[in-house]
């Protein structure tokens, strides 16, 4: 089939290899050899009238046209995928499918294990590809690499397809031990005190910390961290406290030997969302999966 002159099946080649950047590794998430993956980029140049993929030391990098085509042609593919993956019912105790889910180690830690449990019940053959959370996450909905992305609302574009399906208070998380157990915990004191800050390695600043600083404090970090999750431990035994989310505290406070109080300051609640690309609404594997996350979320609600 041709559109404009161009051969539709060469799409999906122009894709891969716009992604890959390598005329080997795309012959290879094809399934085809490399020298049919050469003739297909031949084609592809000849149309365009361009390289598309320029030689750059031992690399591959891409011409300024195909930069431009990168997105346009992943959105056709996305949408191509999306047409032919639907299946017209879905049924969890017999279909087999993978479900890759990009979410932060804190929704990991809070919500893992309940969508894990309910998965494990309700869908024998059902398979969760639970990935790390990095920069701008909502390209990995666009690109077909991810189904669900579970993110704070605040990092998603306002026009995606997205549900809330909690949100989370902040609180300050002490060693229960340590000379903060008590309290009061008043703004003087939480700016005083060393505090554990979480960085995320997408570079952009964490909620707790954008907090903290619009509440017109400045933290006294002493020690930085990459994960939510870590920070309980990096606090226990110390006089080090950190304003975290209280999902996440109050697991710590459950094992022992932690404490939580009131954040000393006006902080807005974290809204955490799933979100999907909007083409796949209708798909009834993902219907599926947002009942089921959202009834995990419900039901690791901490007790107040």
């Amino acid at each position: 089939m041709r559109f404009n002159k161009l051969d539709m099946n060469l799409l999906a080649a122009l894709d891969v290899l716009l992604k890959t950047r390598s005329v080997t590794r795309a012959s290879e998430e094809m399934f085809i050899t490399q020298s049919a993956m050469s003739n297909a980029l031949g084609r592809l140049r000849i149309f365009f009238d361009d390289p598309l993929l320029v030689q750059v030391g031992r690399g591959m990098e891409l011409s300024p046209l195909a930069e431009t085509l990168r997105e346009p042609v992943r959105e056709i593919m996305m949408r191509v995928e999306s047409a032919t993956r639907i299946r017209p019912v879905f049924d969890p105790l017999t279909d087999a499918r993978t479900f890759n889910i990009v979410l932060s180690d804190y929704s990991l830690a809070t919500l893992g294990g309940e969508l894990s449990r309910r998965v494990a019940d309700q869908a024998p053959n059902i398979r969760l590809n639970l990935r790390p959370q990095h920069a701008d996450p909502s390209k990995l909905l666009d690109r077909g690499e991810a189904d669900m992305l579970i993110v704070p609302d605040y990092l998603g574009p306002i026009d995606q397809d997205h549900e809330i399906i909690f949100e989370d208070e902040m609180v300050v998380l002490v060693d229960a031990h340590g000379p903060h157990a008590e309290g009061p915990m008043t703004p003087e004191c939480f700016a005083a005190a060393p505090q554990v800050l979480m960085e995320p390695l997408s570079g952009q600043k964490s909620y707790s910390e954008v907090a903290i600083r619009e509440a017109g404090i400045e933290p006294n970090t002493v020690l930085w961290c990459y994960l939510f999750s870590a920070i309980p431990e990096l606090i226990r035994g110390t006089d080090r406290i950190a304003l975290i989310q209280r999902r996440l505290a109050q697991v710590a406070v459950e094992r022992g030997g932690m404490r939580m109080h009131p954040a000393p300051f006006e902080v807005a609640s974290l809204k955490q969302s799933m979100r999907w690309h909007k083409h796949r609404t209708r798909d009834p594997g993902l219907i599926w999966l947002r009942a089921l996350v959202r009834d995990a979320a419900g039901a690791s609600e901490p007790e107040v």
